[in-house]
């Protein structure tokens, strides 16, 4: 099944090329907050409440047509996997990888949906794509085994990091407003039995940038989930951005991103820079 949020916090079960309307029949839908409606629907599988949509008579709108929102506006917790893959680790002659970093956070406020804009903050200083594969939580995880790690998964979609490339760090480089694309919608995780298999490509300005498996990254999803809760307590909604392959670049003004991954989806955005200022201008700046 794909959830997907649409028209102003519309509920969606994504059945052909439509999508079919099924807000009024999950509890409280209509009132999920900024988290939104998918988030709710994870909360209530969670519970072991899954409701079972029927899709028969229910209002549709061919997905050409539906203005699509991030599925997950507000997750609890944004998780990110730096160098998880070996060949981003030698473009970026990194000598380290996630095995000796663990992960960061990125700010909740920074996810958009499809069709919005990436707003560059400086116009000076390189702002990269990353094309990744996201883990949707779907029951609490803490201290989890590799074994039973994918248990703990409610579902998968397209998470495109943003990154600027200064000297703060990551988790203020990568949590600028406008910086996690996330979408199109929720992919469940009976679609996708082996998360660890899957083709990834990322475009810019219609060039491939990145193309990849996520048979190779360092850490798999199993893997990955079972570190990340052995830090921290993970909750349903939790999203984990499971690392870049090689072939990050710089984006510009004007710019088409799109992240197109197998039995996922395909995530497309926009990228502004006319409100990008000096990096020297930036608020708190002091001479040294």
């Amino acid at each position: 099944m794909r959830l997907a949020l649409f028209d102003k916090g519309r509920l969606g079960v994504v059945d052909g090329d439509d999508l079919v309307d099924v807000t009024d029949q999950l509890t409280g839908a209509g009132t999920a907050g900024p988290a939104g409606a998918v988030q709710r629907y994870i909360e209530t599988t969670a519970r072991g409440e899954a409701v079972r949509f029927d899709l028969a008579g229910r209002p549709r709108t061919p997905l050409a047509e539906a203005a699509l929102q991030a599925p997950l506006p507000l997750p609890g917790k944004i998780i990110g996997a730096p160098v998880n893959y070996l060949d981003h680790k030698a473009e970026m002659e990194y000598t380290t990888s996630v095995a000796d970093l663990g992960v960061f956070l990125k700010a909740n406020s920074s996810v958009i949906g499809p069709g919005e804009d990436i707003l560059l903050p400086y116009s000076d200083k390189r702002t990269d794509q990353e094309g990744e594969l996201g883990v949707v939580i779907g029951r609490t995880a803490a201290h989890v085994s590799a074994d039973d790690a994918l248990g703990h998964v409610f579902g998968y979609t397209c998470v495109l990091d943003i990154t600027v490339r200064s000297g703060e760090d990551r988790s203020t480089r990568k949590s600028f407003d406008t910086f996690t694309p996330l979408g199109p919608w929720v992919v469940t995780a009976d679609e996708i039995p082996d998360p660890d298999t899957l083709d990834l490509r990322c475009d810019v300005g219609g060039t491939t940038r990145q193309r990849t498996n996520t048979a190779d990254l360092i850490f798999g999803v199993r893997e990955l989930i079972a570190y990340t809760s052995s830090v921290m307590t993970l909750h349903p909604g939790d999203v984990i951005a499971t690392g870049t392959p090689a072939g990050v670049g710089p984006l510009a003004h004007g710019d088409r991103v799109v992240l197109d991954i197998e039995k996922v989806g395909r995530l497309e955005v926009g990228v502004d820079g006319s409100r990008a200022t000096p990096y020297e201008r930036r608020p708190g700046r002091r001479d040294r």
